[in-house]
């Protein structure tokens, strides 16, 4: 038995020493021309020039990624299957659907967060507020009477909003739409007061006049926009949501595999190019260890599925 085991020890070795030796297949939870599909297209075109193997993306959107996540999950651990991974697959979906067929901690192997997005706070130019603290005394001056938009029920966007009513103790009246795009027309045309959403999806507008952003939903301000204070500064103390875009593997992939990912992943980070158009998403460059990436998953699938309790958030 001791022989059998030190063979398939070898062979694993050998077998990721010589990684990787055909194309791998790059897992996106979400539909082609959507945030994370573009930042993945982006890393398989810089990780197919460095690994010598092409990445081949194959979108899977659908049940806030947990479609494309049961194909990884149940793959074989050998560095041939990946997921670009996000803030709802790996945040926000586990608190949604108790009954999922893996476990999305234990069934994946972080290999590095790639870049994360913060959101803004944004209202309407005829609003009072002007920033963050004419903001929350509005909201406090007419309890039940502000409307803030959201983009889907259990989305990233409405989760945002429910942490605002909590940390802030605030009276507000979230108000969920189909879609982000929705919600954003009617905030412009001041058929609701406030939005917290992605910089990407709202910084056209702001930059147009039609919306002003008053603050950030980051723990420390964004080197994107870092003249606007964050949520935290203004006194809602742990306010933090992001969106995000990480690589995992199915679990018990080699380390020696998961290794070489992450390097190949945080050198391709370090290119100009990619920083550069990380950027122009709205979104920050990371590349951290997969111990630390870890890490940040379980903080994010603790607090959101907190969030998802306590609001009484339920999915059809």
């Amino acid at each position: 038995m001791l022989g059998i085991a030190l063979a398939a020890l070898v062979m694993s070795t050998t077998a990721s020493a010589q990684y990787p030796t055909k194309p791998i297949r790059l897992f996106v939870p979400a539909a082609a021309g959507d945030g994370t599909d573009i930042v993945a297209r982006l890393l398989a075109h810089q990780l197919t020039e460095s690994l010598g193997q092409t990445l081949v993306v194959e979108n899977r959107p659908g049940a806030g990624g947990s479609i494309a996540a049961a194909v990884v999950a149940a793959a074989a651990p050998d560095g041939y299957t990946l997921m670009l991974a996000n803030g709802s697959s790996h945040g926000v979906t586990p608190g949604l659907y108790p009954h999922l067929p893996y476990d999305t901690l234990a069934d994946f192997a972080a290999i590095t967060l790639i870049a994360v997005s913060p959101n803004l706070l944004v209202v309407n130019p005829n609003t009072p507020a002007v920033d963050i603290a004419s903001f929350l005394a509005w909201v406090r001056a007419n309890p039940g009477k502000v409307d803030v938009a959201s983009a889907g029920n259990g989305s990233l966007s409405h989760l945002s909003v429910e942490m605002l009513r909590s940390l802030g103790h605030l009276a507000i009246v979230n108000v969920g739409y189909k879609s982000a795009a929705l919600a954003l027309n009617d905030l412009a045309a001041g058929q609701v007061a406030a939005m917290i959403i992605n910089i990407p999806s709202t910084l056209a507008l702001v930059k147009a006049g039609k919306l002003r952003a008053i603050a950030t939903t980051s723990a420390t301000r964004t080197s994107l926009m870092p003249e606007l204070p964050t949520l935290a500064e203004a006194g809602l103390t742990g306010y933090e949501t992001l969106a995000w875009f990480g690589l995992v593997a199915p679990a018990r992939t080699p380390v020696a595999i998961v290794r070489r990912l992450q390097s190949e992943t945080a050198r391709a980070l370090a290119r100009p190019e990619l920083r550069e158009q990380l950027h122009s998403m709205g979104a920050e460059p990371v590349g951290n260890s997969a111990e630390a990436f870890a890490n940040f998953m379980r903080s994010e699938i603790t607090k959101y599925t907190k969030v998802i309790h306590e609001a009484g958030i339920k999915v059809e």
